[in-house]
């Protein structure tokens, strides 16, 4: 049975997978580009490996990640103590962004700004704490707009201060941080959390109430760093990391798929034994349930250690390289290339079909799985665009996420809410590995060639946080257009009853 899902899963990702690689090897074939023979052989077995990675990765979090979410968070809530579920929801909030390997990314490539240990653990206590937030809005069904609102506008105010204070350039990484911490092993655990939770204390809103989490969650690590800079005095230096491709291709993937599989594990290994806690205290799942779920981290953590090695060697220097040579040519062209590269890379995203299937469940196919990745590849694809064009003109992020959200912030006051719960949990989503490890590298490089390594900090860092933002706006304007669909259907049906009416008045006189 796992092998013909496994197989249905490999097709997925070898049609996600196949736009990015297209790309390059066409850039490969022209005159601009010099990829060397090392560069081009690394760079397909990553293409091979993203393939494997992403197919075993969706399988695995299909057997396990979803049912072990869901299970704890129906479990917890049934046992009606809410001190029990806000502590276990702050200290899993906290395990799992600690162990993301998106964050360690990033975490990898500021180093030099601070240190990545610090940057790490600042930004789970956010995430923590704002699980909890999350929870109490399903517990006392609260609207998410209205929570929402109130913590953008303190992030706003945060930010304002955070510039007073000469540290403007942490700004674009505070929000990359919102971003990249909902990655693809924390997402499925937590959207499968909220549907939990909700089952059992939702109410008849718990379609709305089973979203809204990873928003949430992705609020509390722009917080925790913005108030890191505003109480930081430290040197915020940078220096580019070294995007280069070994000679010894098979000894470099070896040491980045061994460095890979121990942070991996870690990741998984604190999922699983809070998950073994809990089956002890109060699960208590059948064996064959337990069953499926061992297998589905077994599939979960071999994919996530072949993504992330194949996209960590294969294709963070080529995205590195891509971004240095284009700058050097057409500004305009090297805009439009972020267009077409934001489309592709959420093709290529492993958590969004994974967020994709579960809107369609959780809405009855009200919101269809082909709309989604539709509004997502516009959002993301002009994301990325804007911030090739930021690095161009070279100025401040906050012309971008000051207006940005408050456009997003003002739909949410039209549209449904479920729309506004799956925009916010899609702005995570969309941020994953594909985005930290290919656009990021990708971003620096135009930056490097455009404006130097002093920038870099300043002008390539925020593009994950416009990638986070830009589902914001295209996925309420889903829920406008079904508003307005619904009010012309009533208006019509209202024009036809009277038009019947009318007609009967005629005929008896």
């Amino acid at each position: 049975m796992e092998l013909r899902e496994l197989w249905a899963k490999m097709k997925e990702a070898l049609v996600s997978a196949l736009p990015v690689t297209a790309i390059v090897y066409l850039m490969a074939l022209t005159p601009l580009f010099e990829f060397s023979k090392a560069e081009l052989i690394t760079f397909t077995i990553g293409a091979i490996g993203l393939v494997v990675g992403i197919g075993m990765f969706n399988l695995g979090a299909d057997l396990a990640m979803t049912p072990m979410g869901t299970h704890i968070g129906s479990g917890l809530s049934r046992q009606r103590k809410l001190g029990l579920l806000l502590s276990v929801c702050f200290v899993l909030g906290l395990l799992i962004t600690v162990a993301e390997p998106d964050l360690q990314v990033l975490a990898g490539q500021v180093s030099t700004v601070m240190n990545g240990t610090l940057l790490v653990y600042t930004v789970g206590i956010g995430v923590g704490a704002f699980l909890l937030v999350a929870v109490l809005r399903i517990v006392f069904r609260k609207t998410l707009g209205s929570i929402l609102m109130l913590f953008y506008m303190a992030l706003f105010a945060l930010a304002l201060l955070l510039v007073v204070r000469g540290n403007e350039s942490l700004l674009p990484l505070a929000f990359d941080s919102g971003g990249v911490t909902t990655g693809p092993i924390t997402v499925p655990f937590i959207m499968a959390l909220g549907v939990g939770i909700s089952a059992v204390l939702g109410d008849r809103h718990s379609t709305e109430n089973s979203f809204g989490l990873v928003a949430l969650c992705s609020v509390g690590p722009i917080m925790a760093v913005l108030l890191l800079g505003v109480f930081s005095s430290s040197d915020l230096a940078y220096q580019v990391p070294e995007y280069a491709v070994s000679s010894d291709i098979l000894a470099s993937f070896l040491h980045a798929g061994m460095h890979t599989a121990k942070e991996v594990a870690i990741a998984l290994g604190m999922i699983v034994l809070f998950f073994v806690v809990c089956q002890v205290l109060f699960l208590r799942l059948s064996a064959r349930s337990l069953h499926r779920i061992a297998v589905g981290v077994g599939f979960t953590y071999v994919g996530l250690v072949v993504f992330l090695t194949s996209v960590n060697v294969g294709f963070m220097p080529v995205g590195y390289k891509l971004g240095y040579t284009l700058a050097q040519g057409s500004k305009a062209f090297l805009a439009a290339f972020g267009l077409v590269m934001g489309v592709l890379v959420v093709l290529a995203e492993p958590a969004i079909h994974v967020l994709n299937q579960q809107v369609e469940d959780v809405t009855g196919g009200n919101v269809s799985r082909k709309s989604m990745m539709i509004g997502l590849c516009c959002g993301v694809g002009a994301a990325i665009m804007l911030s090739m064009i930021r690095i161009i003109f070279d100025f401040s992020l906050v012309y971008y996420i000051i207006p940005g959200y408050f456009i997003s912030l003002a739909l949410s006051l039209f549209v449904p809410p479920v729309y506004t719960a799956i925009a916010f949990d899609s702005g995570g989503v969309a941020s994953g590995p594909m985005t930290s490890c290919f656009i990021l590298p990708f971003a620096i490089g135009a930056c490097c060639a455009l404006q130097g390594t002093d920038a870099v900090l300043r002008d390539a860092f925020g593009v994950v946080a416009l990638v986070a933002m830009s589902p914001l706006i295209t996925i309420q304007l889903l829920g406008f257009r079904a508003v307005l669909d619904r009010h012309v259907r009533e208006h019509l049906a209202m024009r036809r009853m009277l038009g019947s009416d009318d007609e009967q008045i005629i005929s008896f006189m």
